[in-house]
């Protein structure tokens, strides 16, 4: 991202598993991967991650502290006339200062640190960025936490509309707002079909 300092993602093995490790020192940047699932073909999916600790002043509800120590991040494509105003406008902003076109809309499944579990949190920048709070609190920190979610029913509780298709799947560590350091480590992300065969 354009003038941010970007989080480093480091392939590491850690008890005995190849993983993602993340680390942000007042950072923000992206690990993604690009792919294309039609809505009638989305499934599940499945990821993994463990925080060794949180950013205490972290909160993903207020602009200058959204931070997270790990998201997994879901972009999809849509009709972009449904967009408003606003959101047209920030689009074009978007693309004008990241060199491409940004997503219709974008579903995170994030860890918090005081929202409730399965709580949406629109972004507050643009209502086209929501995020589903999977874990929540110090409590599960140190260990490794497994999640299998369903794509389409977690969309359409999002956003109140079915998904277009998938287009992008990306991992975020992100701490620039908080100015704080922070290390995570992601396990595998795994797509499983609407067909129960992988992706």
């Amino acid at each position: 991202m354009p003038t941010k300092r970007p989080t480093r993602y480091t392939p590491q093995v850690i008890d005995g598993r190849s993983v993602i490790q993340a680390d942000a020192d007042s950072a923000v940047s992206l690990y993604r991967r690009r792919v294309h699932v039609a809505p009638g073909e989305l499934g599940r999916l499945s990821f993994s991650w463990m925080v060794p600790e949180l950013m205490g002043t972290a909160d993903l509800s207020r602009s200058e502290a959204e931070d997270a120590p790990v998201r997994v991040v879901l972009a999809f494509d849509g009709d972009r006339s449904k967009l408003s105003y606003k959101n047209r406008l920030l689009s074009d902003l978007l693309e004008a200062v990241m060199g491409e076109e940004p997503p219709y809309a974008t579903l995170m499944y994030v860890w918090d640190n005081r929202a409730p579990l399965e709580s949406v949190i629109i972004a507050n920048r643009t209502d086209r960025i929501r995020k589903i709070v999977v874990d929540s609190g110090p409590t599960q920190k140190a260990i490794w936490r497994l999640h299998e979610r369903d794509i389409a029913s977690d969309y359409k509780r999002a956003f109140a509309e079915d998904p277009g298709a998938l287009i992008s799947i990306a991992l975020m560590t992100d701490s620039d707002n908080t100015r704080s350091t922070t290390r995570a480590y992601y396990g595998e992300v795994r797509l499983v079909g609407a067909n129960g065969q992988p992706q």
